[in-house]
């Protein structure tokens, strides 16, 4: 099927990308089929409805020449994720965060809390690889990204934050479980086995967290406006939200400590915040698809 090339459009379109390279562009461009910015909504009686100006009426041929996307193309490309990736993203938060509580619960002596904050985080060092590779079709594929490191790359970044926390969280759980039981015989070897115990606590913490976040990191570095516009923010909104689930996991099983109720009123507060931000900037034209 041959593309039509109208060349008024491809000059228009000429014209739009050298102001792009000044940083800012006065016309209007071109409308995105099925993207997430609606076009500006006129009333009733023409006027615009930002800026209370009278709208010209179109002619038929102005109209036709409306044409949506770049060769009537959509410009954005909607996201492929399954059920996988949502899943992953609320595990990978939920369990990662378990970890810092396990950490802070382990040094200031509540142990059983950081036994269940660890058997949390055991649960997100085995179902988010799964999670990932059902994503990703095939065991090899996941392995493949070990072989290269970038750091530029939140994917690539990501594969090894999260090979770090299941080598660190896995076993952790298991020694802590051997550590609470005392069944190594005292001496050497219980000694041993607390500072092993400790070490995997801190790394699974540390790990934990990055594996929260990197996710908001992500979705940041895509060229879908209402992610990129808010790349700044969807770190600390990805990692509040997870270290509140944790929180409010570990109630629900029954700790009821006043430092857990302290994360839980405070993940409440940062999270009531973004959102009071988000309404401030709903006009937005990126910040539309959040609203409506």
């Amino acid at each position: 099927m041959p593309i039509n090339r109208d060349p008024a459009f491809e000059r228009r379109l000429d014209e739009l990308r050298r102001e792009a390279h000044t940083g800012r562009v006065n016309g209007r461009g071109v409308d995105v089929a099925g993207g997430p910015i609606p076009p500006e909504a006129k009333s009733r009686h023409g006027h615009n409805g930002r800026h209370g100006h009278q709208d010209t009426p179109r002619g038929p041929a102005e109209n036709n020449a409306r044409k949506p996307g770049y060769y009537g193309m959509p410009v954005i490309k909607p996201p492929v994720w399954t059920w996988e990736i949502p899943l992953y993203f609320f595990i990978g938060g939920m369990c990662g965060m378990a970890g810092a509580i396990a950490a802070a619960a382990w040094f200031s002596g509540h142990f059983e809390v950081a036994r269940a904050a660890m058997w949390l985080a055991f649960l997100g060092g085995v179902a988010s690889p799964a999670l990932l590779i059902m994503d990703l079709g095939r065991p090899l594929m996941f392995i493949n990204m070990l072989r290269i490191i970038k750091i530029q790359s939140p994917m690539s970044m990501g594969v090894y934050i999260l090979t770090t926390y299941g080598t660190a969280c896995v076993p952790g759980a298991v020694l802590l479980e051997i550590y609470r039981w005392h069944l190594l015989p005292a001496g050497i070897l219980t000694t041993l086995l607390h500072l092993v115990v400790a070490a995997l606590v801190v790394v699974t913490a540390l790990s934990g967290i990055f594996l929260a976040t990197y996710t908001g990191v992500l979705i940041g570095a895509t060229v879908v406006p209402v992610w990129f516009s808010h790349r700044r923010l969807l770190p600390l909104h990805f990692g509040t939200a997870g270290i509140g689930s944790a929180s409010a996991f570990l109630e629900l099983c029954g700790y009821r400590l006043p430092s857990l109720a302290a994360i839980s009123w405070a993940a409440t507060g940062v999270e009531v915040l973004l959102w009071r931000w988000m309404l401030l900037h709903w006009k937005d034209k990126a910040s539309r698809p959040l609203h409506k």
